[in-house]
């Protein structure tokens, strides 16, 4: 299959008219792609997360994407903000440019398989034409990302030179390039994908991290949450989705080497808001804290004398809170930073007020406006956390009378599609 050079009026419309056929079939459809493609092209299972293969959630966010793409297939600008998350990501597998070319093949393949006489050969070609339209758009993309990334344009390898525990689940590994030249810079807010290999699998797997802290010219740091529920001595380990986190906790220690990747990602603090002074909200809950203190501390090493900075986090406990005493320390020393713990299961003994800010959720209804910077209609707010918490805060900032244009939010796992 070769690229194609565009879509004609008639394809266009026979693609908006498959959109009821991808609401039906589109989870089939996909399900059925990465099953025959995966086994035809076995060394693609390094690049695709194999839990998310097994649970099912990468072929349903790719029949959202095929939906999103067929229901916005002429005003392609209404998911600019989805390629540019997909792109970024991609650039940190290093997918190539061939590999469009097999993903192309087996997508239509499946659509046949699965819709038969009704993938007519004009809808058939006018699938044809769609993919390359979009994949053209991507792979010149990433193109500019690797270009970007000069002479970084594979996995490198790192050392693991330090392992903190900096909670009850949260651990740091501080990574230095095996070969000590200086890293890139970063934007605080983005993420590298490690690459580890998975015994029970065969294959190696990736995952993706944000970084931690502020960027250092000699390592990255990033800070890695257990996730919880996983049996190593289940058949069935290898393929939890808490697989990759748990094998960095238990088996990965300090002297071992790691694959690594360019530091990507779409979410990350603004070259504008890193160097003025207007106010910045940053908004976590969980692990979602880690791009966040990376931005925190950026923000402090510029400018932590005058700027106001409000860090607001939500954890399940204090125990499972991680940089507590760093981030507590920072409004004792510079007099324009807050931070506000919210803590929804306290521990007995602990006191609201002392050991924590609020009991509960994190809820804006319990902060001032003035602790919003509400005032300044200069101030960005960055939020990082689980899909709902997001939304919750992004409506409630809304709500305040916030513009969307001064709320960011970082978007996890296969999601990020809009449809």
């Amino acid at each position: 299959m070769a690229s194609n050079p565009g879509m004609t009026p008639d394809q266009i419309a026979l693609i908006k008219a498959t959109v009821p056929v991808l609401v039906e079939h589109g989870s089939t459809i996909t399900t059925v792609f990465y099953r025959n493609m995966l086994a035809a092209h076995p060394e693609l299972n390094t690049v695709f997360n194999t839990s998310n293969q097994v649970n099912g959630h990468q072929p349903r966010s790719l029949a959202g994407a095929l939906y999103a793409y067929a229901s916005h297939i002429d005003d392609l600008g209404a998911l600019s903000s989805a390629v540019e998350l997909i792109c970024n990501k991609h650039a940190s597998l290093y997918i190539k440019a061939d590999d469009y070319k097999i993903v192309g093949k087996y997508l239509l393949e499946a659509m046949g398989e699965v819709l038969g006489a009704a993938l007519t050969p004009e809808i058939h070609d006018a699938w044809g034409a769609a993919y390359w339209q979009l994949a053209d758009i991507m792979i010149g993309r990433e193109k500019q990302l690797y270009e970007q990334a000069e002479d970084w344009t594979d996995w490198r390898d790192f050392k693991i030179v330090n392992k903190v525990k900096e909670s009850e689940e949260i651990t740091s590994f501080y990574l230095a390039p095996v070969d000590e030249k200086p890293l890139p810079a970063f934007q605080p807010g983005q993420y590298i994908s490690i690459q580890t290999h998975v015994p029970a699998l065969k294959y190696p797997q990736a995952r993706q991290y944000s970084l931690s802290d502020q960027p250092k010219p000699d390592y990255y740091r990033i800070s890695v949450k257990r996730e919880q529920g996983l049996n190593p001595a289940s058949p069935d380990a290898a393929t939890h989705p808490g697989c990759i986190s748990n094998i960095l906790h238990d088996t990965c220690n300090i002297g071992d080497v790691l694959k690594v990747s360019h530091p990507y990602g779409d979410f990350f603090l603004s070259t504008t808001d890193s160097e003025t002074g207007n106010p910045i909200v940053l908004i976590s809950a969980g692990v979602g804290l880690t791009p966040l203190t990376s931005m925190l501390n950026t923000l402090i090493s510029k400018s932590a004398a005058t700027r106001k900075l409000h860090f607001i986090h939500g954890a399940r406990s204090s125990g499972a809170r991680a940089f507590k005493e760093h981030i507590s320390e920072l409004p004792k020393q510079f007099p324009s930073i807050r931070a506000t713990f919210f803590t929804s299961h306290p521990s007995e003994g602990e006191k609201e007020g002392e050991d924590f800010d609020h009991a509960g959720r994190v809820d804006l209804a319990k902060l001032k406006d003035e602790d919003l910077f509400l005032d300044d209609a200069k101030t960005d707010y960055y939020i990082c956390g689980p899909g709902k918490f997001m939304t919750d805060i992004e409506s409630g900032l809304k709500a305040k009378g916030v513009g969307a244009d001064r709320i960011k939010m970082e978007l996890f796992g296969t999601g990020g599609v809009p449809h």
